[in-house]
């Protein structure tokens, strides 16, 4: 059973930092993408990053420069380093990945950014 839950949100100032981790069980971790998605209030689910198998990474353009995912296959662990945060960036931000066709998500963790 695969198994994704997040951890390390919380309330923060404007320009303060954060960092989400994703411990995952129950898959093959080192061979999927894995991915975080944000969703604000009164909005639609939104991609934020995403890491391949290969390191490959992928940014939303309003993250880019601020936001850093990376992956530990030996600790089977997602993170989502996040840096210069803004107001904007308040929402619950879950964990991701698909196996067999079938979409996974952890629990969520809420994100709050003072301004």
């Amino acid at each position: 059973q695969v198994r994704l839950v997040e951890s390390g949100g919380g309330f923060v100032e404007a320009g303060g930092s954060l960092r989400l981790s994703c411990k995952v069980t129950g898959t093959n971790f080192s061979i999927k993408t894995w991915s975080w998605y944000r969703q604000a209030p009164g909005t639609e689910r939104e991609l934020v990053a995403s890491i391949t198998s290969g390191h490959s990474t992928n940014y939303t353009d309003s993250v880019k420069d601020r936001f850093t995912i990376s992956r530990d296959n030996i600790r089977r662990t997602v993170r989502l380093q996040m840096d210069s945060l803004k107001p904007e960036d308040t929402a619950v931000y879950y964990c991701h990945t698909v196996q067999g066709g079938v979409i996974f998500w952890g629990q969520g963790t809420q994100v709050t950014v003072s301004s």
